[in-house]
């Protein structure tokens, strides 16, 4: 799948939850069901464009929304897949 495909569909994810009042709930809730319902190759390729020289550290230069980029950055080791065996 492409990373642009993926970043979209996490956006959307980030904006249902960022419509909760609690910031942090809501960027465990973004980060939680991308680890729960994403296969691990859909995780890596967009934990590959979070790192890709292009984003240099800006979301919307990536193309993240800011609350999926800060729910990635922040819960980056849970939603890391483990590596193949």
């Amino acid at each position: 799948m492409k990373a642009d495909n993926l970043i979209e569909m996490a956006n959307q994810i980030g904006s249902f939850f960022d419509s909760l009042p609690d910031r942090e709930e809501a960027l465990t809730g973004i980060a939680e069901h991308i680890r729960k319902f994403w296969e691990p190759r859909m995780r890596r390729t967009l934990l590959a464009a979070l790192d890709a020289p292009a984003s240099n550290g800006d979301a919307q230069q990536a193309g993240f929304t800011e609350i999926v980029f800060a729910a990635l950055t922040q819960h980056r080791d849970s939603l890391t897949p483990a590596a193949a065996a």
